[in-house]
């Protein structure tokens, strides 16, 4: 088995990298501090190449492979970590769910501006008593003439602050299989939204509020029946979380390594010292388990969509890399790396945050235990009595 990238993606990663370091290094830092979207950036990876690295040519994207809007990933990040939210963006999520499962009609309508930079896609799955357990959604799709009328709440939605349109995960029926989904326009008739909320990521977000908002038929992706698609590729979503999180993590590293080869205490380099040798040793360990089980994820999608235990294994052990690693990372650098001088204590927050975002680590568990034993675990409390 080869673990090396073909030529083909060395060379893409290093016309990535000079991308990068050409357009994206300088300002860095105070787009990591900006709760705004970077659309000049957005505009440039356009013209780049690096939205719709895996959408099909015929669909307007690049007609690549996820293994390679990875590799944009982690070397956009490692010269300015806000903008691999932008690949994220252009490649992963509800881009990819609309590329695979969107009308014609509807690609014509948002896939072409998301692809040149010039909006983006929000997800609406979150509900105030709808989190982990996202199949107890309560927004309804109810029939109207030619359409459905919309009503319900989203919150805690990523770029629900300036997203043009969101997918909005509805309930036709009933269970399981009455949940589908729709395009709503955040601007349209019948759609509110709250008042800006922050992360601790300092991310902006508001509860978007759908008060009888009208969706004609065309705007329909799946319906009554589709849970399980949108969830594949929700995966999708999972393996550009997994590689924003291993990317900053291999950023706040690589801080931390220079600094402990230039910073003097008692008389010493940092990195003579055994007790950090050890601390980095044990980083660069996890930084290479973590990449192969994303990479293993990636490479072995079928038809774009990866599988399910793959994901949730590289997902759980990616964002708890990234996290330890920007933590250590950020003791080796004392106060510099507490700091907004540095992105490390940037990392830290951003890297936590999606230890919660695109399913937390304890649900991604208890999948993963289900393909250990080979049978489901319901979380719900049983419905027969004591």
């Amino acid at each position: 088995m080869d673990f090396r990238f073909t030529p083909e993606q060395e060379q893409f990663r290093e016309s990535v990298r000079r991308f990068a370091e050409k357009n994206l290094a300088k300002g860095a830092r105070e787009r990591a501090h900006s709760s705004d979207y970077p659309w000049d950036v957005a505009r440039l990876m356009a013209g780049q190449g690096l939205l719709g690295i895996a959408i099909a040519e015929a669909d307007g994207g690049q007609g690549g492979s996820l293994i390679d809007a990875v590799i944009a990933i982690e070397t956009v990040a490692s010269v300015c970590p806000r903008s691999a939210d932008v690949v994220q963006a252009g490649n992963f999520g509800p881009i990819r769910v609309l590329a695979e499962y969107g009308t014609p009609e509807q690609k014509q309508k948002y896939l072409k501006r998301l692809l040149a930079g010039e909006s983006v896609i929000s997800v609406g799955m979150t509900e105030p008593e709808a989190g982990s357990a996202v199949t107890d959604l309560q927004t309804t799709a109810t029939p109207d003439g030619k359409g459905f009328r919309v009503n319900g709440s989203k919150i805690f939605t990523t770029h629900s602050g300036y997203a043009d349109v969101m997918l909005v995960y509805v309930r036709f029926g009933p269970g399981l299989e009455g949940i589908g989904s729709v395009l709503i326009d955040t601007k349209g008739q019948g759609v509110r939204s709250g008042k800006p909320s922050k992360f601790m990521s300092q991310e902006e977000w508001v509860q978007t509020y759908f008060e009888n908002a009208f969706v004609p038929a065309g705007m329909v992706v799946l319906k009554e029946g589709g849970f399980k698609k949108q969830i594949a590729g929700f995966n999708v979503e999972r393996i550009g979380n997994s590689a924003r999180s291993l990317a900053l993590g291999r950023y706040a590293y690589e801080r931390a390594r220079e600094w402990a080869m230039q910073r003097r205490q008692f008389g010493r380099l940092l990195c003579e010292f055994q007790g950090l040798q050890w601390k980095f040793a044990e980083m660069k360990i996890k930084l290479d388990a973590a990449q192969l089980l994303l990479y293993r994820a990636a490479t072995n999608a079928d038809r774009g969509f990866p599988s399910p235990e793959e994901t949730s294994i590289a997902k759980v052990y990616c964002n708890q890399a990234g996290f330890e690693i920007a933590s250590e990372s950020l003791q080796v650098m004392g106060a510099l790396g507490y700091s907004e001088e540095e992105l490390v204590e940037y990392c830290l927050r951003r890297c936590r945050g999606w230890m919660i975002a695109g399913g937390s680590i304890e649900i991604l568990k208890n999948r993963i235990a289900e393909g250990v034993f080979e049978r489901t675990f319901s979380q719900r409390p049983s419905s027969s009595g004591p």
